[in-house]
């Protein structure tokens, strides 16, 4: 019956244990769950020492009478319990302030990495063989959580690394065009999405300007942007129209089944003609801002997403001036979970400019107007406006004509 009672006893650790440690993808929070379990169901102290940079090693998480652990004096040879390869319990007795203290030292083991040692202690007898099997299964449902986290993390920097060398520095527009941009991301322990942007030069001094954003989340979706991206290039240096740049897109993004779907927006700025040609695959429309601060949402047709291989896509041709700021972004700065899109686009409208405001105090303004340090998503956006020629000076236009003649 004994024996019977202990495996029910060590069944039901084990179950707890399964439900209670690793709740979160925060270390110490683990560490401390670890602790915790121990603590309530197998001993009178314990701690958790785990190693950290330079090889010291850091007491991360306690609880109970963490004195039975600290300055014990050994008084045996540490036993060996090798439940399995690799991982070995030590557990020896000691002598305390309160007699003789009874310890179990686990090692914490993932991914063949050390991390440190789960200690426990208590007073009234050693631990039976079932009560230490329960610690190693302890600590190894700690220890597999803690190597998931580590992964995760080490992806989700690499998706961020890559997604920000991307959209640090779009191409350079014409000189006749001043652009800004700002790419934020949703947070460190949040996959990262796909949201990207671009500025491309094309012929008569004309500036393509882009917004995309990869469905999904994670290092696939930052991988696909990239594609994108690069794809985009290509296409528009054929000086289509941002309609038919669409199209091709969409072709070709189609034609390979590994490849995610994606939302576009482009704007092809005309500076000399004064005019905008806008075209969207499935994207939130661009707003304007004009010298006396007031906005607007610029109607633009919306196609599906490029990927569909639907097609359809349609352009509009809009009229723009100098004093206006045009606007394109990424659905996270708008869309706020469970609200109507058409509210959150009325919001981004509403917002007020200073007057004569420049296109970066705009994306100042509008990235604070909607809070877009704790937005639920990433939040891309890129911002022109037309840059007005100088007085010409018939002079030094001759003069220069002049030095520049073979």
């Amino acid at each position: 019956m004994p024996e019977q009672e202990g495996v029910e006893a060590r069944l039901r650790a084990m179950e707890e244990a399964l439900e209670r440690i690793g709740t979160s993808f925060d270390e110490r929070a683990t560490w401390r769950e670890l602790a915790a379990f121990v603590f309530r169901t197998l001993c009178d102290a314990t701690a958790v020492d785990v190693i950290g940079h330079g090889g010291r090693t850091e007491r991360v998480a306690a609880a109970g009478a963490t004195d039975l652990l600290d300055g014990l004096a050994t008084a045996d040879t540490p036993a060996v319990r090798a439940l399995d390869e690799g991982h070995p319990v030590h557990a020896y007795t000691g002598s305390g302030t309160e007699g003789s203290v009874h310890v179990a030292s686990v090692p914490l083991i993932g991914r063949q990495e050390l991390y440190g040692r789960l200690l426990a202690a208590r007073t009234h007898s050693d631990f039976s063989d079932h009560e230490t099997a329960t610690l190693h299964f302890a600590a190894r449902i700690a220890c597999v959580h803690i190597a998931h986290a580590r992964r995760l993390a080490a992806t989700e920097k690499i998706a961020l690394d890559l997604q920000r060398a991307l959209v640090a520095e779009p191409g350079r527009p014409h000189p006749n065009l001043e652009v800004a941009s700002r790419y934020l991301p949703v947070g460190p322990r949040a996959l990262v999405g796909g949201d990207w942007f671009e500025t491309v030069r094309l012929h008569f001094g004309r500036t393509l300007l882009v917004v995309g954003d990869v469905m999904g989340h994670g290092l696939e979706a930052a991988v696909d942007m990239n594609a994108y991206r690069s794809l985009l290039r290509d296409v528009a240096s054929t000086d289509l129209a941002p309609h038919r740049v669409l199209r091709q897109l969409d072709a070709l993004a189609a034609a390979d089944d590994n490849r995610r779907p994606a939302t576009c927006l482009i704007v092809r700025v005309d500076p000399a003609r004064g005019l905008a040609v806008c075209a969207s695959a499935g994207h939130l429309p661009p707003a304007a801002f004009t010298a006396d601060g007031s906005g607007e949402l610029l109607n633009v047709p919306v196609g599906p997403p490029l990927g569909t291989g639907i097609g359809g896509y349609e352009a509009v041709t809009l009229p723009i001036t100098p004093d206006q700021t045009i606007l394109l972004y990424t659905d996270g700065l708008v869309e706020r979970r469970g609200e109507d899109i058409d509210t959150s686009l009325a919001r981004l409208a509403a917002l007020r400019m200073t007057t004569a405001a420049g296109v970066w105090e705009v994306v100042d303004a509008v990235c604070n107007g909607l809070d877009a340090q704790h937005a639920e998503d990433d939040v891309a956006v890129l911002a022109a406006r037309l840059r007005p020629r100088p007085p010409h000076d018939p002079t030094s236009n001759t003069h220069h004509t002049a030095e520049s003649a073979p």
